[in-house]
């Protein structure tokens, strides 16, 4: 008789740097599916239990900000101090993690500032808490877009990464790739599109800064028009974020039309309107993402993830069609599963999941 023997269950020790509206959806979202069981659907969630992780094996080491309403304060409490306005749907006990004053860099623009308290504490050297916490994974959710630099850094380093740029669950740019695919794939030319997005967080308060576009526009352009099989000329595609309307809070509006020829050259419009609260529409995607960085950290695994990359980010290193990319992750979960006893991990070695 023989019998398969399974890896004892180990936490996923997350440090998480940016305390904004998606930390606190992430955080929320790790407290209030703590208890589901196994096979339970979750929206949002490819499994409840990933490859051996469970969401609840998701154990919040180290948290960084600048804001003062944050810094100091143990991360239950500052997910929920402005100026994040984000919805709340779970209550989060204490988790005894202290946010630490992380380094000023450039993601506080012009607009940004005016809503931002720097603490005036030190700034802690962040490598050095990463270490101390024996951090596993670390959720970069400081303004980005496209960052092909990061990808190179991690390989030189040994260490896995999955991005760039967080793709939600149901977002604008997931529904415009599809409605993209959906026109080439049914015989429809498609001549014109545009995604004009309207939002009231502060993502979309330091994007008014025209100039802090430039990656993002990239990212999202590159994530639509990889679906197309013949390019369209620069001035018939536009997208991206387009205004900041304070009374909105954490939802996004987006705004997609699609313009087209059909059989006998007669013209198919297509155009709608997408309501979300943004971040938690990216929250279940970087709950999977983070056990699939563990699932590779378990097995020496180094570089950008492609499948789980395609899957889960906008800007990867390989695009694919959402349905291919779906089917790569659940091999790769198939493949580096939990099945024999993982390999240690130093705590010197941190993995990153590059967010926005």
């Amino acid at each position: 008789m023989s019998s398969t023997q399974t890896t004892p269950r180990r936490a996923v020790r997350v440090a998480v740097v940016g305390v904004g509206n998606c930390a606190s959806a992430l955080v929320q979202g790790v407290a209030k599916y703590t208890d589901a069981a196994p096979d339970e659907f979750v929206p949002g969630l490819m499994h409840v239990d990933l490859g051996g992780y469970h969401v609840r094996d998701i154990q919040f080491v180290a948290a960084f900000d600048v804001d003062s309403r944050k810094v100091g304060h143990d991360l239950s409490e500052a997910i929920f101090a402005e100026p994040n306005n984000t919805v709340r749907f779970a209550e989060v006990p204490p988790i005894g993690v202290t946010v630490s004053r992380g380094r000023t860099l450039d993601g506080i623009g012009q607009y940004l500032a005016e809503v931002v308290n720097e603490s005036p504490l030190p700034e802690v050297d962040v490598a050095k808490v990463l270490r101390e916490t024996q951090a596993d994974v670390l959720v970069n959710y400081l303004p980005v877009g496209s960052e092909p630099s990061w990808r190179r850094r991690f390989e030189e380093h040994g260490l896995p990464i999955i991005g760039d740029d967080i793709k939600s669950q149901v977002g604008a740019t997931i529904v415009h790739r599809m409605l993209a695919r959906l026109f080439r794939d049914r015989g429809v030319r498609l001549e014109r599109t545009s995604q004009l997005n309207v939002g009231g967080n502060t993502d979309f308060l330091n994007m008014l800064e025209r100039s802090r576009l430039e990656s993002k526009k990239i990212s999202k352009t590159t994530s639509v028009t990889s679906q197309l099989e013949e390019e369209l000329e620069p001035q018939n595609i536009h997208v991206g974020p387009s205004d900041y309307v304070p009374w909105l809070t954490d939802r996004k509006w987006a705004h997609i039309r699609l313009e087209g020829r059909s059989f006998g050259d007669v013209p198919l419009n297509l155009e709608l309107k997408l309501e979300v609260w943004d971040s938690p529409n990216s929250a279940g995607v970087v709950i999977d993402a983070v056990r699939c960085v563990r699932l590779a950290l378990d097995h020496g695994l180094s570089g950008a993830l492609e499948a789980p990359s395609a899957y889960f980010m906008k800007s990867p290193p390989v695009q694919h069609r959402d349905e291919d990319a779906r089917h790569m992750v659940e091999a790769f979960i198939a493949e580096h599963g939990q099945v024999t006893a993982a390999p240690a991990v130093t705590p010197a070695r941190d993995a990153a999941l590059v967010a926005d």
